[in-house]
């Protein structure tokens, strides 16, 4: 009988404390307007206080804020807001106008996978393209005649652009992609050192699956931009049994291709070559640039450094 008593003393003395904090909370202005928005009893909502406060801290949030870029929330673009169903009160991540806007605003991106590639890079678009340079209108005028072609159905050979750091190669391509996304065009963007180095570590690991997944996706990719070749540094496996294999098949399947490099061709070969002195090795590196040439038109652009 004494332990029943105490029992009962306990769950009292747990049901005062959860009024006393509900009541407490209640003196919020938000946190009160939205329980009075909850068509449940207070004995029933003080049982979710301190979801509640959570909520209401999330929801004032959302009143000041001005964007994104200064959601103060857990979860960016989201509010942590309480739902009634069937007499039963959930909690959820509800989106906030600017997220929902964002979202209308990039539902192609699901059409773009990427491997290592800068949040800048992924959300370049053909609109914000700087055009007042002179010296990247050929390149532009480029990108976007293939844009219009390849909506009509054209499959044409995809660009080797090359030229100085920070010009802008990778945005242009970058923004095509996006474009085509609209049309619910897939494409792959990697950059090819890093994807190297990860490739690697998936060959070397007990996965073997990790490994062909992340050589498959490139391989076959629909459309495919290899980022900054050159940049890695070459061993027989990353030229002849990825480069090679990725650049043969998409040849061979007429798969659209885009490099971008600050090599040209020529100096794109003696890097590839490994040991220069070694015959073998040069004629492996011709072998490669001669894919591209069959994939690929070759442009070079020379434009401001962007990144200084």
């Amino acid at each position: 009988m004494e332990s029943i008593n105490k029992t009962i003393k306990q769950g009292k003395n747990i049901n005062y404390k959860l009024k006393v904090s509900f009541e407490e909370a209640k003196k919020d202005e938000v946190f009160n307007s939205l329980v009075q928005s909850i068509n449940l009893s207070d004995d029933e909502l003080m049982k979710y206080t301190s979801s509640l406060e959570d909520s209401a801290l999330e929801y004032k949030n959302c009143k000041s804020c001005k964007s994104l870029l200064t959601c103060k929330n857990k979860m960016e673009g989201y509010c942590y807001l309480p739902v009634l169903s069937d007499g039963k009160l959930n909690f959820s991540y509800v989106a906030c106008k600017y997220k929902n806007k964002y979202l209308k605003e990039n539902y192609f991106r699901k059409n773009v996978t990427s491997f290592d590639v800068p949040k800048e890079i992924m959300e370049a678009k053909v609109k914000n393209i700087y055009t007042d340079d002179k010296n990247r209108q050929e390149v532009i005028k480029w990108i976007l005649n293939y844009i219009k072609d390849y909506k009509k159905g054209e499959i044409k050979k995809g660009l080797y652009l090359h030229g100085n750091f920070g010009c802008g190669k990778t945005y242009l391509i970058a923004a095509m992609f996006n474009e085509l996304a609209k049309e619910k065009v897939k494409s792959v963007i990697i950059y090819y050192p890093e994807y190297l180095r990860n490739l690697k570590a998936s060959y070397s690991s007990s996965s073997s699956d990790e490994f062909k997944d992340k050589f498959n996706e490139v391989k076959y990719a629909k459309l495919l931009l290899i980022d900054d070749l050159g940049a890695e540094a070459v061993t027989n496996w990353s030229r002849d049994e990825v480069l090679g294999t990725i650049l043969q098949y998409r040849m061979q399947e007429n798969l659209p291709t885009f490099i971008t490099s600050n090599l040209n061709l020529k100096e794109l070969e003696e890097h590839l070559s490994v040991t220069t002195n070694n015959k073998s090795e040069k004629v492996k590196a011709r072998r490669i640039i001669e894919r591209i040439r069959q994939l690929t038109v070759d442009m070079e652009m020379i434009s401001k450094n962007n990144r200084l």
